[in-house]
């Protein structure tokens, strides 16, 4: 478990009444995913296997929806390879084992993207009411699953779709900006949460796919009809990842994860692709020459992302390096006090361990982390242990300068010493010991 997927998991098992207070203060685009997951928890358990089933299940079904996307724009083969290439993209797999809301929400913006293509022949109005709703489901989970109606609208305008269809697309698109307005509104005021971004990140999975899908687009692709495949594709596979890059121009906010959906672009393109090319091809051999080569290419990411190493923190770690360092009685400290969220998932690893700085715990301030004393009184606590335990970045990470994090840190180094350091992934987890107990040795920092 990583620190998002330990946020989702402490979160979903509050009362739902504890959820909504504490979206009122951090996490309110979130709340409807924890929501969702509290439900879940309370059906099937408390388990690592329920906070990621939900993600596999909703992958599996996106995949399914590409597969009839490719059926309907590119025949039963393209729809097939399609629906076959989607989980094996590397993003895909990533984020198929996680337990946060990206994978849900790229299974309904597949699934509103279906409707979309079946509400433009058809043209009946329950069938923009599906598309609305689902797309609407959506950006209630995660609000930059708007940028999909965007990729939406260049769509039937490049395809040239009867006005009634634009009309009612228009009019759809109204209603879920509409419906999205409130969450945007309220959720700006908690902006300091991707301050975190510092530029783009894994921009280059984004701009490999891009380009990849834009050149298999050149070919002739699918069948005709009112949307064509590369016209649906392209735009949602290239316009939302364009956009926040747009917008991180002004404030950087281009996360992959974000708009994972993306992925359904590449998926179609990648098999409708294949799909020509087979046709292309006299003999079979080569075709299968070319799938076998694809599938070696992807065997050491995919085994890669399936080690804690592919994250960019391990909180099972840290919680088991807090165990094995810690003894009864010892003083807890966070530097800074936001990783006292890397140990809530699995309380059991502070169970004899006193918190020096925190006045009152994150379940009932409604936080993350919990409520920390003033400066003075953290400073005194730590007096009165001769050893603690430190839960730290690790080496380089920024650390918040305000009164508790000073005073955290001067005193440590005023008065303490280091006895040994064990680095996990994405943290550190330090013994310190009083200056005035020479009897325990230094030891080796692992």
């Amino acid at each position: 478990m990583w620190g998002d997927e330990s946020v989702t998991y402490q979160l979903a098992h509050r009362d739902l009444s504890q959820i909504w207070l504490t979206a009122q203060q951090i996490d309110l685009v979130h709340a409807l995913h924890y929501a969702v997951m509290h439900e879940i928890f309370g059906l099937f358990g408390r388990g690592l296997l329920t906070l990621r089933l939900p993600s596999v299940l909703a992958m599996s079904v996106a995949a399914s929806g590409i597969g009839l996307l490719g059926l309907r724009l590119a025949g039963p083969r393209a729809g097939l390879l399609a629906g076959l290439v989607f989980p094996l993209l590397p993003q895909v797999q990533k984020y198929a084992q996680e337990g946060r809301s990206y994978a849900m929400v790229c299974a309904l913006v597949t699934w509103a993207t279906y409707a979309l293509v079946v509400s433009v022949p058809q043209r009946a109005r329950w069938r923009w009411a599906v598309y609305g709703s689902t797309m609407l489901l959506a950006c209630l989970l995660h609000e930059f699953a708007v940028l999909a109606l965007v990729a939406h609208g260049v769509t039937l305008v490049v395809s040239r779709v009867p006005r009634p269809a634009l009309r009612a697309w228009s009019v759809t698109a109204a209603g879920v900006v509409a419906g999205l307005l409130p969450l945007a509104i309220c959720s700006a005021g908690q902006s300091g949460q991707v301050s975190w971004i510092g530029g783009p990140v894994r921009l280059r999975y984004f701009l490999v796919v891009a380009v990849v899908g834009v050149a298999c687009a050149r070919a002739p692709l699918g069948v005709r009809g009112p949307v064509r495949l590369s016209v649906l594709a392209v735009p949602i596979l290239v316009l939302p990842g364009l956009l926040l890059l747009i917008v991180s121009l002004v404030k950087p906010l281009f996360v992959d994860r974000y708009v994972l959906y993306s992925n359904i672009g590449i998926a179609l393109l990648l098999g409708a692709w294949m799909d020509y090319f087979h046709r292309r091809q006299r003999s079979s051999r080569n075709a299968w020459i070319a799938a076998i080569a694809v599938l070696a290419a992807l065997v050491p990411p995919s085994l890669s992302l399936r080690t804690p190493q592919s994250r960019s923190n391990d909180v099972t770690a840290v919680g088991a390096a807090v165990r094995e360092e810690g003894r009864p009685g010892d003083g807890l400290l966070y530097l800074s006090g936001q990783y006292r969220a890397f140990t809530a998932a699995g309380p059991g690893d502070t169970r004899f361990l006193t918190d020096l700085a925190l006045a009152q715990d994150a379940v009932s301030s409604n936080t993350l982390a919990g409520v920390e004393l003033p400066a003075q009184d953290i400073a005194a606590r730590m007096l009165e242990f001769d050893r603690i335990v430190a839960v730290r970045g690790p080496a380089g990470a920024r650390s918040p300068t305000n009164p508790q994090e000073q005073a955290k840190t001067s005193t440590l180094r005023r008065y303490f010493r280091e006895y040994g350091t064990t680095h996990v992934n994405g943290a550190r987890v330090t013994v310190y010991v009083r200056d005035h107990d020479p009897s325990r040795p230094e030891r080796a920092v692992r």
